[in-house]
């Protein structure tokens, strides 16, 4: 259906190209110089591409099912444990604050933040692994979350800039933009410490097991490592004329990283939890191929499972 023209509606783009070029850094994506979508649409009268990518994600059922998959813990009991809905969200909050310090595109950050985790399946790395495990068993091939992000961002026809920092937000492929190399950078700073306090109230840790060295430079509470970690991205990057993290900070988020995943994610006391994740998606995937669902309908269809529903789906096998 046709837009409705209006003084706001025909001055839209022209208003926003102005303020971008009296404010972005030469080096930010401009909203209306976008590489496109695959699949040529009608422009938003009333709002840039980026920002309309925002609003099919933000409206969109995976995006709403992230809020039933944890993070770290199968279905917790307890109120204030992340989940995947809410890390997108710390991460989508503080890329967006580092892209407006380097005067970057907020848009297209924020559009690629709120859908990098898109496609990540229930029970967290536990989950990814195991349907990983099985797709190499049986199928000589591999499941990785951000390629089903990217599954899904290109069937909304999502922007080519937008598609490209949520496919590269991990994995070996460093994004296009500056835009989406916050991104990659600041899910690492949301989850290494919003995991630290779900597994500190899990009481998998306590506040004396984590490495000293690391806790004096980024900070003793989440909120000042965070503040540590963003205004070091912010100062080095402003200064390199790239997304860096300096080598001192840089090297304590990854040894920080390295404790979660020795401590926490892989962790002796985790491996109930993991093989409960393992076990459940073992037995859906079995029980779909067997029906003779096609493995990339089962592979969607499994990835796209929040907790409480995998966990009685298969219970209902039983």
């Amino acid at each position: 259906m046709p837009e409705l023209a209006g003084r706001v509606a025909d001055a839209f783009e022209a208003s926003i190209r102005a303020q971008e070029e009296q404010w972005l850094s030469p080096q930010a994506v401009r909203s209306y110089e976008t590489r496109g979508r695959a699949r040529e649409e009608e422009p938003c009268l009333v709002r840039t591409p980026f920002q309309r990518d925002r609003d099919r994600i933000v409206h969109c059922k995976p995006f709403r099912r992230l809020k039933g998959k944890t993070q770290v813990f199968i279905d917790p009991r307890g109120d204030h444990y992340r989940t995947r809905m809410t890390h997108t969200l710390e991460t989508t909050a503080i890329a967006r604050g580092v892209a407006r310090a380097l005067r970057l595109n907020e848009d297209l950050t924020e559009a690629i933040g709120l859908g990098h985790d898109m496609g990540h399946p229930p029970f967290g790395h536990a989950g990814e692994e195991a349907l990983d495990r099985i797709l190499q068993e049986r199928f000589d091939r591999r499941f990785r979350h951000n390629e089903e992000s990217l599954r899904i961002a290109s069937g909304m026809n999502l922007t080519a800039e937008v598609c490209d920092g949520i496919l590269t937000h991990t994995g070996p492929q460093e994004p296009e933009t500056l835009e989406g190399r916050i991104v990659r950078i600041v899910d690492r700073v949301a989850y290494i410490n919003h995991d630290i306090d779900d597994a500190i109230r899990y009481g998998l840790l306590s506040e004396a097991d984590l490495p000293r060295e690391e806790i004096d430079l980024l900070g003793d509470t989440g909120s000042r490592r965070i503040d540590r970690l963003v205004h070091d991205l912010v100062e080095t990057s402003a200064a390199e004329g790239d997304i860096r993290q300096s080598a001192e900070i840089g090297a304590a988020m990854l040894s920080l990283r390295a404790f979660m995943f020795e401590h926490v994610y892989l962790a002796p006391g985790a491996a109930a939890e993991h093989e409960r994740a393992h076990a459940v998606i073992r037995t859906i995937v079995a029980h779909l191929l067997e029906r003779g669902d096609p493995v990339d309908e089962v592979v969607d269809y499994v990835a796209g499972m929040t907790d409480r529903f995998a966990l009685d789906y298969a219970a209902g096998l039983e």
